[in-house]
């Protein structure tokens, strides 16, 4: 008896590291990665066109999960010519000399009835923790993600200089993202 409670309880440990893997999704049409900023004390939206996210994510299994996200800066888009045209040059984005940003998790954990994913995010060769709230929807064989933040532009070097009065470009920018998943 003894024997084979041993021999399960093995058995359980060994195949553990194999079940508490999170689902890995992969990242479908109708996906969006925005911001949300204030310039001049009137809010406006933006988007990325272009950027990757590689998704493992389960609420259960919330240890496993994983989020990490390449960001083409060069893509930004606000609607407005001006602003398109300044966002990639050097006082804001600088996509010559850094072109990506990068968001990948460090941990994920449960705060009240929200699971927060913190993590580091790399903008113009600044690193950053920065958490965001997470929202998790199964759909069948898939889901949809949703990420809102909040970053600190001044702190990755963003809008400095002339830019750097918060009156005039505010210092927060909302990160928002929607991601229609499909599992893997």
């Amino acid at each position: 008896m003894i024997r084979r409670a041993v021999s399960l309880a093995l058995t359980l440990a060994l195949a553990t590291p194999l079940a508490v893997s999170a689902a890995d999704y992969s990242v479908q049409a109708g996906s969006t990665l925005g911001f949300t900023s204030n310039f001049q004390g009137s809010s406006f939206d933006g988007h990325f066109n272009k950027w990757t996210a590689a998704i493992s994510y389960d609420p259960a299994k919330l240890a496993s999960s994983k989020f990490d996200v390449t960001v083409d800066l060069a893509t930004a888009k606000t609607g407005d010519n001006d602003r398109d045209s300044a966002l990639p040059g050097p006082d804001f984005f600088n996509v010559a000399k850094y072109p990506q940003a990068h968001f990948v998790t460090t941990a994920f954990h449960q705060q009240g009835n929200q699971v927060i994913a913190d993590g580091t995010l790399t903008l113009r060769g600044v690193t950053r923790p920065v958490s965001l709230s997470v929202v998790f929807k199964p759909q069948g064989s898939g889901a949809t993600l949703d990420v809102t933040g909040t970053v600190k532009r001044l702190d990755f070097g963003v809008g400095g200089g002339q830019y750097a009065d918060t009156s005039v470009i505010g210092a927060d920018v909302k990160i928002t993202a929607h991601l229609v998943l499909a599992a893997k």
